[in-house]
């Protein structure tokens, strides 16, 4: 079925070294950062490293991997049957992001409505827990401040992306290539201003209370659902930045732009989940309305 004379509506991917590849570089990000926080392999913690050795292999995993697709859509080896699969194959690993964002959340609404000792009746437990979470000592970030611009920033960014993937449909290349570049700008300011904040948390120690035993639960929440999420907006913004190349160099057309369209769908994605983080942890718990 591989010879070049058989037709047929399926393109058969020659072996690739880049699924072992990719794993091998997870397993040294993922090994790395341990060392950065914990320490193994006899080096102390705060060694970088090897988390920087495990990023490199990444990057080079993404931009090797993602030619390869690039090459095979330039040769006509996307039919509408591949393109089916393509687009079934990203719904499954949005999906599959999805849920590690709704298990967070399972985590962080039992944390903040049942961390304390249960002596009362549940209605009571709840209304008491609600009026001490964060915990005592802990002081969280204004919703209304930095959180409120990174919310505007990202949801003009979805607005722009829309507007690029608008005009890609309806053949204005320059319109496309303006939203575009600007919905990497803004996904760019948004991680600005994200490590601004973390650099002011850290600096003042806002999450860090040694007198309460649960300070420590919502500085790992907070840390845990943002970090994964600006670790997304940075993967999504290096998404963006390979369409634009590839719009700039002559790529995609009306009708054939799944590269750019699958984007756009991690984009929204993105957009989605920051807004259930700011209601939440921001707006919700975070900003104490309960007390």
């Amino acid at each position: 079925m591989a010879h070049d004379g058989v037709k047929h509506d399926y393109h058969l991917v020659p072996a690739s070294p880049w699924p072992l590849f990719g794993s091998f570089a997870a397993f040294v990000l993922t090994a790395g950062g341990v060392m950065w926080m914990k320490g193994i392999f006899g080096e102390p913690k705060h060694t970088w490293w090897m988390v920087a050795a495990g990023f490199v292999l990444v990057l080079i995993t993404m931009y090797c991997w993602w030619s390869d697709v690039v090459k095979e859509a330039n040769a006509g080896d996307h039919t509408p049957v591949v393109s089916i699969g393509l687009r079934y194959g990203m719904i499954l690993f949005i999906a599959s992001e999805v849920m590690f964002f709704v298990a967070w959340f399972w985590i962080f609404f039992e944390m903040a409505l049942f961390h304390h000792v249960r002596t009362l009746s549940p209605i009571d437990d709840v209304a008491n827990a609600w009026k001490t979470w964060p915990p005592k000592g802990v002081e969280a970030v204004p919703p209304f401040e930095l959180p409120l611009v990174n919310t505007l920033t990202l949801l003009t960014s979805g607005t722009t992306v829309t507007w690029a993937h608008h005009a890609l449909q309806t053949g204005d290349r320059k319109g496309a290539k303006i939203g575009l570049l600007l919905t990497v700008l803004l996904g760019m300011l948004f991680t600005s201003i994200q490590a601004f904040e973390y650099h002011h948390i850290l600096t003042d120690h806002l999450f860090y209370n040694p007198e309460s035993t649960n300070s420590g639960l919502y500085g790992s929440a907070f840390f845990m659902a943002t970090g994964f999420h600006g670790f997304h907006v940075l993967i999504g913004t290096i998404f963006l930045i390979v369409c634009l190349i590839r719009l700039m160099n002559g790529g995609f057309t009306p009708t054939k732009h799944f590269g750019f369209e699958a984007a756009a769908w991690y984009w929204h994605f993105v957009d989605v989940v920051w807004l259930f983080l700011f209601t939440f942890l921001y707006f919700t718990f975070g900003a104490g309305w309960g007390k």
